[in-house]
């Protein structure tokens, strides 16, 4: 390895190249070999020779590229953009090394951050400011110019905007990501960077946002209690908030726990939103 290079992963398992110069690519079968993540670059080594990708040449991590049933068959795997390329790797811990990989081509690297941008629904005059960005062990960390440093656990993430924004007089891609405080308020982190690194971080927190999509049904009253929590109303002021007896709201607040869309903090229900629950309570907002 060259000077500075550090390894990262050594693992077995099997790549295929699916998309050579914008094209698919026909007949794929994968190769099983090597697969060596260092701090600059991914080496796959096969029967075939050894083929080595630099991680300044990857452009960004696609979602499935099920090009045919035995690609498809494979549960977990990373797509790698390279130039007009993609490359498909599953080591055998796809999802250790998924997350050491984002830690390459993410850690320490300086992004402005606005924290918390939005809090209990209500907009706050927050400035950017800089920071430095840290995968941990599924979580987002960020260390604020300002003292702040901000947790970003991916089965916490409600949702994620993104869009052109006009940051410190230039016009940047910047990503709102909904999530918690330790104490269950509501909060939105604005993140923005170079283009680059923010279609990386992009990717792991949309990542984190499918696990709180839910497909539930809800009636009235469940989404009334919903919107009320989402909204700071304390669950114990639900009853006399929404109208409802208190055994009827603790009825609702029984099924909400056993979709995972509430968590229960203590006995006597008192309960906070989850991810999905936020989620939820989020596209009602938007339909209204």
């Amino acid at each position: 390895m060259s000077e500075g290079e550090q390894k990262l992963a050594d693992d077995q398992g099997k790549f295929a190249r699916v998309v050579k110069d914008g094209r698919k690519l026909n007949d794929i079968e994968w190769q099983s070999g090597r697969i060596i993540l260092s701090n600059k670059r991914i080496v796959l080594v096969s029967n075939d020779g050894k083929r080595t990708i630099p991680l300044s040449n990857v452009d960004g991590l696609k979602g499935r590229v099920d090009v045919n049933q035995t690609i498809a068959r494979v549960s977990g795997y990373v797509s790698l953009q390279v130039g007009k390329d993609v490359t498909l790797v599953a080591p055998n811990d796809t999802e250790a090394f998924k997350n050491k990989l984002y830690g390459a081509l993410l850690n320490q690297q300086v992004i402005l951050a606005k924290h918390p941008a939005v809090e209990g629904g209500v907009v706050q005059d927050t400035q950017w400011k800089k920071g430095r960005l840290k995968i941990g062990d599924e979580r987002v960390e960020l260390a604020i110019s300002d003292g702040q440093f901000v947790e970003i656990p991916l089965d916490d993430i409600g949702g994620v905007d993104e869009g052109n924004r006009t940051v410190m007089d230039d016009e940047r891609l910047v990503l709102e990501v909904e999530h918690t405080e330790d104490d269950g308020t509501s909060v939105q982190t604005h993140i923005s960077g170079t283009r680059r690194h923010t279609v990386f971080l992009r990717s792991l927190l949309r990542e984190g946002e499918q696990r709180a999509e839910v497909n539930a049904d809800l009636s009235e009253r469940e989404h009334e209690v919903l919107m009320a929590l989402y909204s700071g109303v304390s669950p114990f002021e639900i009853p006399n908030f929404v109208g409802m007896d208190v055994e009827k709201v603790e009825e609702v607040y029984d099924r909400l726990i056993e979709l995972e869309i509430l968590e229960e903090v203590r006995v006597r229900k008192e309960v906070r939103l989850k991810a999905r629950g936020r989620h939820i309570a989020s596209d009602v907002m938007d339909d209204r």
